[in-house]
Parts: structure tokens; C-alpha cells; sequence
């Protein structure tokens, strides 16, 4: 069986090609190119694809993201109706992920901004101190990544609510929501916003002003989604109108962020590289693997995604 390796934004050999070799070994790793010969193609790994990259390919029966994401696999047009799309669960991905958020949300309930302000204009001046149940923070999504999300929070004492588009269970010292009125109702109590949602049409824009309305004033957005769910005016005027205090941004509609974009020198707003997670290596070429001998004995592969919902 062979597997096709399909992105026009990164080189998948080089990062993923000696740990498909070792993990693999059953697989052979060719790169979509105008030479790769079509036959027995019955898997990809893609990221990014061009909008033709599956036309060649009629055999094809499953792709593998190389993230937890797959919206810009699904989006691809030459991507067949029946093809399954294969996400990566990781949980040192849910890790690292988490260790980010509780970065920010303890850095926003102990106003870590307002001291690197004071340090740069060498004021010394203590701040009053909130505790941590003092601050509410809301999860948008209730995967395997916003459930750790959600437990590490807890365990640190914040009250943790969890929303979703379905009921589901919750961890222990959660609350759980779900549905249009239950999404209402959570950021009626939210301060700290954390958007882990995948991007579907039901999702994008989902970010928006009447979003931050409904929080509490002067409340805080984690955004380590899709750039696409983030309405960027809507989030400026709530920084001006001082309904959101401040935002950590790490995902963005287009990436790198240009230059001259207003987010780099707004002075409440705190901007990463899209870099506050990644899947590793290994649970890549593993989840390849599987999916390789899923398609094998005919079975579907584990973590395969409903393409109708996105996710």
C-alpha cells in the first residue's frame, strides 16, 4: 500500500518520513508530484492540500491530517465524498495545549500584563490579588483536548464549564452545556472565554460581538481555534467599549499575521505564532500505521471523522 504525502505549505518527508519508515514499515511513502505513480495510493497524509491534490488518485480510502484539525482537508474540492478523513488524538498534544491555556488564564487572573507594563516604566506597585475561584472560565468544546483543558483547570481551583454542540459527559468538578440556550447560559457566567472548537459552518464566526456580550464585562478570550471563528472588528470594539479586558490570540484567518495587522500593537491583545500546541511526530506515524491496517482488513479507521458535522 502506498501513501501519498500531499501539502502545499510544509515538506511531510522531512518531518514525518524516517518515523513513517520505522513505525510503518508496510507503507510506502511517495510524495504527490506529476511522476507518482497512482496505483495502489490508498492512503494520504495531507495538510493544506492543493484544491487537485486527490484528483490522481483513484484508489484513495482514507486521509490522515497531521493535527487534531481537518477543516482544510475537508474544504479540499477533489476530495471524494466516501474517502474517510483520519484525525490525530494525542495526548501530549492535550498537554501541552493545556499548560499554554492555564498560562494565559492565570496570567489574566493575576494581571501579569499590568506588571510588564509597571517593569517597563519601573513602577513599584503591588496589585490586589484574585483567587482563582474567583474566576469563571468557559470552554468552548468538550474533546479529548478541552477535556484536559477542563480537569487541569479545575484541579487549580477555577470553575470550569464546558460547552458543546451536543450533550455530553464532562469531567469531574465540571459543569457541562450544550445547545444554543445552554451556550447562553455559560457565557452569562463566563469571565475567561477558551475556544477549542473545530471549524465547521455551524462554528465560524461563532467569536463574535454578541459572543463577548454575554460574558461578563471586562472578561478575557483564549482563542486557539481556527482563525475563522474570530470576527477580528468585533473583538477590537470589545477591547475599546472594555466589555473584553484583554485577548490571547494564537490562531488567525491568515497566517503569518502581515505586519502592519492591528492585533501586533494593540496593547490588550497577546499574540503567538499558532504555535501553543503540536502533535508529535510519533503520534502522526502512528496514527498512519493504524489507519493503514484499518484499511487493510476493511474496517474503518479509528478516529475517522463525520464528514457532515466537520469533526
Amino acid at each position: 500500500m502506498r501513501c501519498v504525502l500531499v501539502s502545499k505549505r510544509l515538506d511531510l518527508r522531512r518531518y514525518y518520513g524516517a518515523e513513517l519508515a520505522r513505525i510503518a514499515p508496510r507503507v510506502e511513502v511517495v510524495d504527490h508530484t506529476a511522476d507518482t505513480p497512482a496505483a495502489d495510493v490508498r492512503l494520504a497524509l495531507a495538510w493544506h492540500p492543493p484544491d487537485d491534490a486527490f484528483a490522481r488518485y483513484p484508489d484513495l480510502q482514507a486521509v490522515c491530517s497531521i493535527a487534531a484539525g481537518v477543516d482544510n482537508i475537508i474544504a479540499c474540492p477533489s476530495l471524494p465524498p466516501d474517502v474517510d478523513v483520519i484525525r490525530v488524538v494525542d495526548p501530549g498534544q492535550a498537554q501541552l495545549m493545556s499548560g499554554f491555556i492555564t498560562w494565559n488564564v492565570i496570567g489574566h487572573q493575576r494581571g501579569f500584563n499590568a506588571f510588564r507594563n509597571q517593569q517597563r516604566d519601573r513602577i513599584w506597585q503591588r496589585r490586589e490579588q484574585r483567587r482563582a475561584q474567583e474566576v469563571p472560565v468557559g470552554i468552548l468544546g468538550n474533546g479529548a483536548i478541552g477535556q484536559q483543558v477542563a480537569r487541569d483547570l479545575a484541579y487549580l481551583g477555577f470553575p470550569v464549564m464546558s460547552w458543546s454542540r451536543t450533550e455530553k459527559p464532562v469531567p469531574a468538578g465540571v459543569r457541562g452545556f450544550h445547545g444554543p440556550a445552554g451556550l447562553s447560559a455559560m457565557l452569562g457566567e463566563t469571565e475567561v472565554l477558551v475556544n477549542l472548537l473545530p471549524l465547521t459552518f455551524e462554528t465560524r464566526g461563532i467569536l463574535n460581538a454578541k459572543t463577548f456580550g454575554r460574558m461578563r464585562h471586562g472578561g478575557y478570550l483564549i482563542q486557539v481555534g481556527r482563525g475563522e471563528h474570530l470576527v477580528e472588528d468585533d473583538l477590537l470594539a470589545a477591547l475599546d467599549s472594555g466589555q473584553l479586558s484583554g485577548a490571547a490570540l494564537d490562531v488567525f484567518v491568515t497566517e503569518p499575521l502581515p505586519q502592519t495587522h492591528a492585533f501586533w500593537y494593540h496593547p490588550q491583545i497577546a499574540v503567538t505564532p499558532h504555535d501553543a500546541s503540536d502533535v508529535s511526530i510519533s503520534a502522526v506515524a502512528t496514527t498512519v500505521a493504524a489507519t493503514a491496517e484499518a484499511v487493510r482488513a476493511g474496517q474503518r479507521p479509528p478516529h475517522a471523522i463525520d464528514r457532515a458535522r466537520g469533526y
